[in-house]
């Protein structure tokens, strides 16, 4: 599944990615809000949910070549958080439902 069928699929809003990005295979899934544990266990291609908003977001999504980041809980995420997604081309995507509910969503349209 694409970043844009997961879109679709689990009703998110997408806040950035080029249509390229959209694109990417979705590996799999990965929830968490401790940026180092993220860092050291999500495997590439995750879709990645978090309530992490600020930049450092970004970097750890690029650096463990993630397929996006989902903000889950109606959180919505800071000005500069946005734009480094923006310049890493890594959709950044939100949903007002909480990570467990969207998690359970994303195993059962992937899993």
């Amino acid at each position: 599944m694409t970043v844009a069928q997961l879109a679709e699929g689990l009703e998110l809003e997408v806040l950035c990615g080029s249509e390229k990005a959209l694109g990417a295979e979705v590996t799999g899934g990965y929830c968490g809000d401790l940026l180092s544990w993220v860092m050291g266990r999500a495997k590439e291609g995750a879709a990645w949910l978090t309530i992490m908003s600020n930049p450092n977001v970004a970097a750890v999504a690029s650096l463990g070549a993630l397929s996006c980041v989902v903000l889950t809980e109606g959180v919505l995420p800071d000005t500069q958080l946005q734009q480094r997604m923006t310049g890493e081309d890594i959709p950044l995507l939100r949903t007002e439902k909480d990570t467990y509910q969207l998690a359970g969503e994303l195993y059962g349209l992937h899993g």
